[in-house]
C-alpha cells in the first residue's frame, strides 16, 4: 500500500471511526495492514479477512474467508469496516458490498479505497494546443491519447477486473450510506470514500 493511501485511511479513521470492533477486508499480516493504524489503537477488537488466512499479526487475527459470503461474522458485528485495493480483484464486488452492509452495525464507518480514473489531468490539457501543429496534431487526433485517462496498471492478485470513478464510489460502492466523503489521491489515481451505515 502506498504511504499516501495509508495516511488518508489514517486521517479518515482518526476523524470518523468509532471505538469498538474493526474489520479489514483483504488484511495482510504486515505493518501495511490498515489494522495497524494508530487511529485504531483503542479498538476493542480487530480482525482481518483474507482468502489466504488464517494468521495473526501484532494485536489482530486474520481469518480465512471470501468477502462475498462472510458467514463467520454475525449481522451488525463491526463499528468500522475497511477495504483497500480489494474490490478491483473481486469479480462479484457487489456481493462483498452487501456483506459489508450486513456485518456493519448501524452508525458504523465504512472506508473503501480503489484504483480509479478521474477527469482530464493537467498534462492532457497541456496537450490541447499541440492539436494545431500539423504533424503532432495529426498524430494526436489519430490516437486515443486525448480521450484517455490514466489509471493504475493491471496487477493480477489473482485477477484484476475493475477501475472506478468518483461517481462509482459515491453512487455504487457507498450507495445508501450517510455523510459520504470521497477523496482522490495520487497519479495514477486512488479513490478513497467513507460513509456511515444508516
Amino acid at each position: 500500500m502506498h504511504v499516501q493511501e495509508f495516511a488518508e485511511f489514517e486521517r479518515i479513521c482518526a476523524e470518523r471511526a468509532r471505538p469498538g470492533a474493526v474489520l479489514e477486508i483483504g488484511a495482510m499480516p504486515s505493518p501495511d495492514s490498515l489494522l495497524c493504524m494508530r487511529a485504531l489503537a483503542r479498538a476493542e477488537h480487530k480482525v482481518g479477512l483474507n482468502l489466504e488466512g488464517p494468521g495473526r499479526f501484532r494485536d489482530f487475527e486474520i481469518v480465512r474467508g471470501n468477502a462475498n459470503a462472510m458467514t463467520m461474522f454475525a449481522d451488525a458485528s463491526f463499528d468500522t469496516v475497511l477495504a483497500n485495493s480489494v474490490l478491483e480483484h473481486d469479480p462479484r464486488f457487489w456481493e462483498t458490498l452487501s456483506e459489508i452492509r450486513r456485518v456493519a452495525r448501524p452508525g458504523a464507518l465504512v472506508v473503501i479505497g480503489v484504483p480509479g480514473y478521474t477527469a482530464p489531468a493537467p498534462w492532457k490539457r497541456a496537450l490541447g494546443p499541440l492539436i494545431g501543429l500539423p504533424i503532432v496534431g495529426s498524430w494526436l487526433r489519430r490516437t486515443s491519447l486525448l480521450a484517455a485517462t490514466p489509471t493504475l496498471v493491471v496487477h493480477r492478485f489473482p485477477g484484476d477486473y475493475y477501475r472506478f470513478g468518483e461517481d462509482a464510489m459515491r453512487d455504487v460502492l457507498l450507495a445508501g450510506l450517510d455523510e459520504v466523503r470521497v477523496t482522490t489521491l495520487m497519479f495514477a489515481p486512488r479513490i478513497i470514500g467513507s460513509g456511515f451505515v444508516a
